[in-house]
């Protein structure tokens, strides 16, 4: 417009510097950003600014390099498998933990993934399945299996109570959604929230599983007070059968002598 403008511009320590010192609302705005991407770069080693990349800013080899490998740890860790699907979600380019989809996903993926398994929530499984009078206490698995003691902690994990076959079933899903990941990085396609909640249906679908629809008839806190009440009589049982490795060999050699 033929106008001449003139600009001051400030060193970008001078800004952080300033913005740290400061008690203003701005400043105080800045402090938790800076936190943030701090926290971030301290965490994962790199920050990505979403909003460039949503908004049709190129994604370099480096991000999906990283991605790749990312998703390679996802894979190889011991994580419970809802905890990995819910892993895969957090490398959305989007990824809010505070948003509406997020939370939506992480309060219904345990469950959507159980149902589509076995017909029932993850509190639902527990009450039909934890029995003192059962073997195990009709657990499958715990974390001393299988010669050591079942302890509370181990009677309110829904997990604990599935079949091999069920066990299978939800870790092919979790395959799927792994090597989905995998190919759409290689094909240097960005994912968001939305598509990543899409695509848990779309498998469960594609594996010809219910879609749970609800939240279930059972809450989790009653479930857990149910195996815990469960397992408190159980414990009776168990200290009567129980061998220890002492106990083991002490029976051994009493045997050979």
């Amino acid at each position: 417009n033929g106008k001449t403008y003139h600009y001051k511009f400030y060193s970008l320590s001078a800004i952080i510097a300033v913005g740290y010192r400061i008690n203003s609302g701005r400043a105080t705005q800045f402090r938790q950003w800076a936190t943030k991407v701090l926290d971030t770069f301290t965490k994962q080693g790199y920050v990505l600014d979403k909003s460039r990349l949503i908004n049709g800013q190129i994604f370099d080899e480096d991000y999906f390099d990283h991605l790749i490998s990312e998703i390679q740890e996802i894979r190889a860790s011991e994580r419970r498998f809802y905890q990995k699907i819910t892993d895969i979600y957090a490398t959305a380019v989007d990824y809010s933990l505070d948003s509406q989809t997020t939370k939506d996903f992480f309060a219904t993926v345990q469950n959507k993934m159980h149902y589509a398994v076995h017909g029932s929530t993850a509190a639902e499984v527990i009450m039909a399945r934890a029995d003192h009078t059962k073997e195990h206490m009709g657990l499958t698995s715990w974390k001393n299996a299988p010669d050591g003691k079942i302890v509370k902690a181990d009677v309110s994990i829904a997990k604990n109570y599935l079949s091999m076959d069920e066990m299978q079933e939800l870790n092919e899903i979790v395959t799927m959604y792994l090597d989905y990941a995998t190919r759409q990085a290689r094909r240097h396609i960005p994912m968001t929230m939305a598509d990543w909640a899409s695509k848990l249906d779309a498998f469960l679908q594609f594996n010809d599983a219910e879609i749970l629809q609800n939240k279930g008839k059972v809450t989790a806190a009653i479930a857990k007070a149910f195996a815990e009440s469960e397992f408190e009589q159980y414990r009776v049982i168990q200290d009567q059968l129980y061998q220890s490795d002492f106990d083991r060999l002490v029976a051994s050699t009493e045997q050979k002598n």
